[in-house]
C-alpha cells in the first residue's frame, strides 16, 4: 500500500504525527516531516532504489530498462530536480 503524501481534500503535504510498534503497541506522537524519498512516487522510488543496486551506473540500469543511456540520463536529471524542489519547500 502506498503510502498517502497529500490531503485527499486539499491536496496539501499531509505530515506524519504518530508512529506505533506493532509489537509492543508503543506509540509516539508529534510533527514530523515526511522523508524526501516517500514524497517520490512509486515509479521514482523504484528508479533511486535501481540506480543503488547498480551502484550508480546508468549504462547498467538502461540495459537492465531496456532504455537508452540519454533517457535514463534525463530521468535522473528529472529526480535530482524534483529533490531539489522539494528541500526548497522545507
Amino acid at each position: 500500500m502506498k503510502l498517502p503524501i497529500r490531503c485527499p481534500s486539499c491536496e496539501e503535504k499531509l505530515k506524519v504525527s504518530k508512529l506505533w510498534c506493532e509489537t509492543c503497541e508503543t506509540e509516539v506522537l508529534g510533527k514530523y516531516s515526511m522523508p524526501l524519498f516517500m514524497q517520490l512516487s512509486g515509479e521514482e522510488q523504484e528508479f533511486i532504489l535501481e540506480f543503488l543496486l547498480s551502484s550508480g551506473s546508468l549504462k547498467e540500469m538502461a540495459n537492465k530498462m531496456g532504455k537508452s543511456y540519454p533517457t535514463v540520463r534525463n530521468k535522473l536529471d528529472d529526480l535530482i530536480e524534483k529533490f531539489k524542489n522539494l528541500q526548497d519547500e522545507k
